[in-house]
């Protein structure tokens, strides 16, 4: 335990925390501050494009083996299945209709990209190393948990009663979300051109990764703060109790594929945190053509208001600490 909280409270003082922190109190504030929206939209381009080519070339580096492929395996089997635990524990800890439990159910299957680099920034400030391809299985991660919320809608009768199931085209949006197309683009680009192509770049994609992450994790702050602010009515206790509980189931299976599948402590941490995320991008975008029936004030701030700081401040410290006393790395 004493281990557990040095990590967190060494987290807690982390530039990329405090930033958060200055953003949500900020936001709660009622400050002025922002960041405009095309400079976010860019600090996200880039933080997909360097994690997704840093991976590759880590890739091209060590070779292709079963362990990628299973590892790959393991992250779309969880992200079928995460869904329909998150459902049943929204159905038994709160009153939400079944189309808004399958919405949100649907964020806690898929991944939040942003959360996996700050915790890949942990394990390097840590010395810890950890298997490149941990970005292919995050982005193979991110589509599954939409195709289960809708079969959890169908199976209850549809968001109307009257029958449910996928749109037409819906799959290809997703498929070709624009997050899911960068991360997995640089990711082969990073692969063909190996350490090669990394050593040009390196002073673009390595040096300014930490200063840019600071500057989106605050305007992560300040739109989860707002979103927080303006929607307390909306999250009883129950809402509350699922946004940590979740996170801390998906983490303990998540541990137990990593250590099936025999990866490194790095990769392990990893693996949980990608099971412990919500996404708020991806499957947003999706949900609002699915599921336009959702209420997006609660999936939204469950899953940025919520969830993402506890993973940032306790979660992935926690998980951290208990991927080390299990392998012993």
């Amino acid at each position: 335990m004493d281990g557990i909280l040095a990590l967190a409270l060494e987290n807690l003082i982390s530039p990329i925390i405090l930033f958060f922190a200055l953003g949500f109190a900020a936001a709660f504030a009622r400050s002025d501050l922002s960041v405009p929206e095309a400079v976010a939209k860019g600090m996200s381009l880039y933080l997909l494009f360097a994690i997704g080519f840093k991976g590759g070339a880590s890739v091209a580096a060590h070779g292709v083996y079963a362990t990628l492929l299973f590892s790959l395996l393991a992250g779309v089997i969880l992200s079928f299945l995460l869904p329909f635990i998150a459902f049943a524990m929204l159905r038994m800890l709160t009153g939400l209709s079944v189309v808004d439990a399958a919405a949100v159910a649907a964020h806690y299957g898929s991944i939040s990209i942003v959360t996996f680099v700050a915790a890949s920034s942990v394990l390097s400030s840590a010395g810890l190393e950890f298997e490149g391809y941990m970005v292919a299985v995050a982005a193979a991660m991110e589509a599954p948990a939409i195709l289960s919320a809708l079969w959890l809608v169908a199976r209850a009768g549809g968001p109307n009663g009257h029958g449910g199931g996928m749109e037409p085209g819906l799959l290809r949006e997703i498929l070709l979300n624009g997050s899911i197309v960068l991360l997995v683009g640089s990711f082969a680009i990073g692969a063909i051109t190996g350490a090669d192509g990394l050593s040009r770049i390196e002073s673009f994609i390595v040096s300014p990764f930490q200063g840019v992450l600071c500057l989106f994790l605050l305007d992560m702050g300040l739109v989860a703060g707002r979103g927080l602010r303006e929607t307390r009515g909306l999250l009883r206790p129950g809402l509350f109790v699922f946004g940590v509980l979740m996170p801390l189931t998906g983490a303990a299976l998540g541990l137990l594929a990593g250590l099936l599948l025999g990866l490194s402590t790095g990769g392990v941490v990893l693996m949980m945190t990608l099971s412990a995320s919500a996404s708020y991008i991806a499957v947003p975008a999706a949900m609002r053509v699915a599921l336009p029936e959702a209420n997006p004030a609660i999936y939204l701030t469950l899953a940025l208001g919520i969830t993402f700081p506890f993973n940032l401040t306790l979660g992935i410290p926690i998980y951290l600490a208990v991927a080390q006393a299990v392998t012993g790395g």
